[in-house]
């Protein structure tokens, strides 16, 4: 696809990336045939094909309209349409460099950015979001259903395993996770006691960054990708051999911090170090096979792949390997690819197609009567949990040996 950036991008970087991004697409299609918003809404634009289309004629200086920010806010990021691509497009980081742009030749209503703005300030701080989840436990009971529903009942944390191990990795806590579903990591790091492994949380360590990222608050994002690196590099120093993630949404950001720093002096080459050394928490159990983990008994269970992990990341079957592995019948679930809706904060945004992939998706995962549906990602737990008739959990709590 020829493009000719127009003069207005020649010194901005992130264009010129983005232009050399375009070029690869052969305009083919194969990508509308995986595209959840395509199949729904049947508009090219709100396909990548289309999409792509709209971003090309931004960067040749084209009039930009809130047609174009709508076709690109309507995007899910799944990334699916990445796993289809014959030509390796990378429509993601594509997408991100397209909203960063249109927000500055658009913009926003006064209203929208305001809940942009505190979106992402209180998702993204664990004092106030965390303030906030405890204050809705408390009223749940007076809070209108749509809100209600979101908010998980909780769990038991449990006993955290002391450290005592000679090998370590480090655990990223994220946003919403620690207050919402905190045995999430517990579980993770009692899994990997039985490894031999000793896990630890950077206090300093907060948002990964994509939320903003995703909201085309770009140099915010990299504000939190350095805050990050300073918080995890003095136990990178002392030998941590991984930094694990429960969240594969905050796992696909990390893998790309080298990418998104790359230009930084300051902190390219340890963004690289960092995206080298991230796993997903299913690599780590995979490569160590613990022992001692609580069997399913062959009890049914519907796995959710999220699209950070199957597309983001493109880590395949391995849960599904575990959870046979440890003894659970993986319920049979049609056209896994697709999205569940949820895509951080786009069941916000765009409730109602999020409400319709949520649906879609409730269908697939719930026709062979499970006893669970698990999935990998924080915002697919919740919104699955929002409608689904059976217990949704991060599959890493069915291993969990306190669960024994």
């Amino acid at each position: 696809m020829d493009l000719r950036v127009s003069t207005r991008y020649e010194e901005v970087a992130a264009a010129k990336e983005a232009a050399g991004i375009v070029q690869k697409c052969v305009h083919c299609g194969f990508c509308n045939a995986t595209c959840p918003t395509y199949q729904l809404l049947g508009d090219e634009l709100d396909g990548p094909r289309g999409r792509i289309y709209l971003m090309k004629s931004m960067l040749e200086g084209n009039p930009v309209s809130a047609s174009t920010q709508l076709h690109l806010d309507r995007c899910l990021t799944c990334r699916s349409c990445e796993s289809t691509c014959p030509s390796g497009v990378r429509y993601g980081r594509l997408l991100e460099i397209g909203r960063e742009l249109t927000e500055q030749r658009v913009g926003r209503s006064p209203t929208d950015r305001l809940v942009r703005f505190a979106l992402r300030k209180i998702l993204t701080s664990r004092r106030w979001f965390g303030l906030l989840s405890k204050i809705g436990g408390w009223v749940r009971p007076a809070l209108p259903r749509v809100i209600s529903r979101t908010l998980p009942a909780r769990r038991s944390v449990g006993r955290m395993p002391p450290i005592r191990h000679s090998r370590r990795m480090l655990l990223l806590d994220g946003c919403v996770q620690p207050a919402l579903i905190p045995v999430i990591n517990a579980a993770a790091a009692r899994v990997l006691d039985r490894a031999g492994i000793s896990v630890a949380v950077a206090r300093e360590a907060g948002c990964c960054g994509a939320l903003s990222l995703h909201l085309g608050a770009t140099a915010e994002a990299k504000q939190y990708m350095r805050a990050n690196i300073d918080a995890w590099w003095p136990a990178i120093e002392k030998g941590c051999e991984a930094i694990v993630m429960t969240a594969s949404g905050c796992g696909v950001t990390v893998r790309e911090y080298g990418q998104l720093l790359a230009r930084d002096r300051a902190y390219a080459e340890k963004a690289a170090r960092i995206s080298s050394l991230t796993l997903d928490i299913s690599e780590v159990v995979t490569a160590e096979k613990p022992s001692g983990l609580p069997s399913g008994n062959a009890r049914c269970v519907a796995y959710h792949a999220p699209c950070t992990l199957q597309h983001g990341q493109g880590v395949h079957g391995k849960v599904e390997g575990l959870l046979r592995g440890y003894g659970w019948q993986l319920a049979n679930v049609r056209e896994g690819h697709l999205c569940c809706g949820s895509a951080g904060s786009y069941s916000i945004f765009q409730p109602r197609i999020a409400n319709r992939l949520l649906r879609d998706k409730l269908e697939m995962l719930e026709e062979n009567q499970p006893e669970f549906i698990a999935s990998a990602n924080i915002g697919c737990l919740l919104h699955l949990g929002k409608e689904a008739r059976v217990p949704v959990r991060h599959w890493i709590e069915l291993l969990d040996p306190a669960a024994a």
